[in-house]
């Protein structure tokens, strides 16, 4: 017998199937990350693909932060400067510019950017592994290729990006100086006093646990995407490599800015 959904029953059902999947993704990246979490203890340990991993993911990408880091400083100093100006209070720009700074656009647009270089690439590496059979190979060898793929990446995603951030808050407040002080005439004394009265450390803390939580974040979606890039209904080949990278970009992005405002509620 054959049931007749109303339209209001089908929207219900797309719902809930879209929530299904949503929990369902989010399950198997979390099992993929305690995995990769578990296998980083095994020995032997993989010193070099560790340092390996760092150099792509963090020395690769600091010439891309340093650019990024220095103009969004600049800007900020800026627009802040003519909002503050109309309260009569931009004297305290250098604090303005280094709370914004280190706290939200720091780790924010530094993941960011690690996602859009180093991110993407991840996910298209280990997905093309995948469609070549190479992880099988490597199962056939007997190498857990989530110890060997996943394991070093998300051990120098904990040690670069706060590394990122914290060179990303060090030139965004230099941004906001050159703006402020030396194209805009604030003096450099009343800058620096109020940027040291109102950034303490539980500030400069606050962006490196974020920072962590969002390299957790980064490195687990882009290689679990690649990873299971066999198991896409859309498109096998590489149709599949270029949706799953495309959606471990999105998904990492997103899942950012909610983890973002996750941390936020708590640390403030």
């Amino acid at each position: 017998m054959n049931t007749v959904l109303f339209p209001a029953q089908n929207i219900f059902l797309w719902l809930g199937r879209g929530f299904l999947k949503v929990l369902q993704e989010l399950g198997g990246m979390f099992v993929f990350f305690l995995q990769g979490v578990a296998l980083v203890f095994s020995f032997p340990l993989q010193l070099r693909k560790f340092l390996e991993q760092i150099y792509f993911i963090g020395v690769k990408s600091v010439f891309v932060i340093l650019l990024v880091g220095l103009f969004a400083g600049m800007v900020l100093g800026l627009q802040g400067y003519y909002t503050l100006v109309k309260f009569g209070s931009e004297g305290v720009l250098g604090g303005v510019v280094a709370l914004s700074i280190i706290r939200e656009l720091g780790p924010v647009l530094t993941a960011i950017m690690v996602i859009g270089r180093a991110g993407s690439a991840m996910a298209a590496e280990i997905g093309i592994m995948r469609i070549t059979e190479q992880i099988d190979a490597l199962y056939t060898m007997a190498i857990n290729p989530v110890r060997y793929l996943f394991s070093p990446r998300i051990v120098a995603a904990l040690v670069c990006f706060p590394l990122l951030t914290a060179l990303f808050d060090v030139i965004g407040i230099i941004g906001g100086y050159l703006t402020g002080v030396v194209l805009l005439g604030i003096n450099s004394g009343i800058y620096m006093s109020r940027l040291e009265n109102l950034v303490g450390l539980t500030d400069v803390m606050g962006g490196f646990y974020k920072s962590i939580a969002f390299g957790i974040v980064v490195v687990t979606i882009c290689c679990y995407q690649g990873f299971y890039v066999h198991t896409r209904k859309e498109g096998f080949g590489a149709k599949g490599v270029s949706l799953a990278t495309t959606s471990a970009v999105v998904m990492s992005s997103v899942l950012v800015l909610i983890t973002d405002y996750v941390l936020t509620s708590f640390l403030l």
